[in-house]
């Protein structure tokens, strides 16, 4: 992915999805083009046409913050959208592409994941796990370090049947991605997973072209096929972990006394007959045959 013109792609991208009628003007069989056109959007901004142009081939670089502002009123963005675009038009210093050296969970966080009574991991910036407790790995044994979420949940079958609701949990999570990598669209990490996805997965691809953004903190109720407990909804937190690198703690909880409350205290129940060595140590960076070994522990536990 390439971030010569980050700020002209999501602008072409956001106002192709507006419709003329939404905005007040008229809309003529003659059109060419997907949603509203280039001088629809400076008229709506107050700006030039011409201007408009130079912003959204990346001719124009250092838009103030008021046409910032006006751009995002005319193009209807919410509050996630005018703090990408915000971010976007931000002067960023330039990338050496590299690889960065893998993030280091703090020991307390390593601790209090290891302690909690619920599923719960860590994920940097690029949706990768960094670590994760053994309910976690239960609830989906992609939910462990060295896996990659938008991988897992793309490109593998078992991952989308855990989804019932898997448009709609794909076209979120991307948007969320798209947010959390803002900063970073140039490195290393973050070209090989969009690479990859967009070779891979038409899905991606798709949702990638829109240009979509939300926050990627909060909280979101979920339903999950889970291949021991059947359906399960609950609740997913992400909360965000002081320190110079951006990293989330993950948390997902059932309602008090549900249905799912319980079928998770079974979950529970469950990792205690599992032998520990199907469980990745926290302090490993990886280990493909980690997976397989919880991987085969969710098939041979099915009914």
């Amino acid at each position: 992915m390439s971030d010569s013109n980050l700020l002209g792609e999501f602008l072409r991208a956001r106002r192709g999805r507006i419709r003329p009628a939404d905005v007040g003007l008229p809309s003529d069989e003659n059109r060419r083009v997907p949603g509203l056109r280039r001088e629809e959007v400076a008229l709506l901004a107050g700006i030039s046409a011409d201007y408009y142009l130079r912003l959204e081939q990346g001719r124009n670089r250092n838009p103030s913050v008021a046409v910032l502002e006006s751009l995002a009123r005319a193009l209807d963005l919410d509050h996630a959208g005018v703090e990408h675009l915000m971010r976007l038009a931000a002067p960023r210093p330039p990338s050496a592409r590299r690889r960065p050296r893998r993030p280091t969970v703090p020991a307390t966080i390593r601790l209090l994941v290891e302690s909690l009574n619920l599923p719960a991991f860590v994920e940097d910036c690029h949706f990768d796990v960094l670590a994760a407790n053994r309910l976690a790995m239960m609830l989906s044994p992609n939910f462990q370090i060295g896996h990659n979420r938008l991988l897992s949940t793309f490109l593998d079958p078992e991952e989308r049947t855990l989804f019932p609701d898997w448009d709609a949990m794909t076209a979120d999570m991307v948007a969320a991605f798209r947010t959390s990598v803002a900063d970073a669209a140039d490195d290393a990490r973050t070209i090989e997973l969009v690479g990859e996805l967009s070779l891979r997965s038409q899905r991606f691809r798709e949702l990638w072209g829109r240009h979509d953004v939300q926050s990627r903190v909060g909280t979101r109720p979920s339903r999950l096929m889970h291949p021991q407990l059947g359906e399960l909804t609950l609740m997913r937190e992400k909360l965000v972990i002081s320190g110079p690198v951006s990293q989330l703690l993950v948390i997902w909880h059932p309602h008090p006394g549900s249905d799912s409350a319980e079928k998770l205290a079974l979950l529970r129940s469950m990792t205690v007959s599992v032998e520990p060595s199907a469980f990745p140590d926290a302090d490993r960076p990886d280990g493909d045959d980690d997976a397989t070994a919880v991987r085969d522990t969710h098939r041979r536990s099915a009914p």
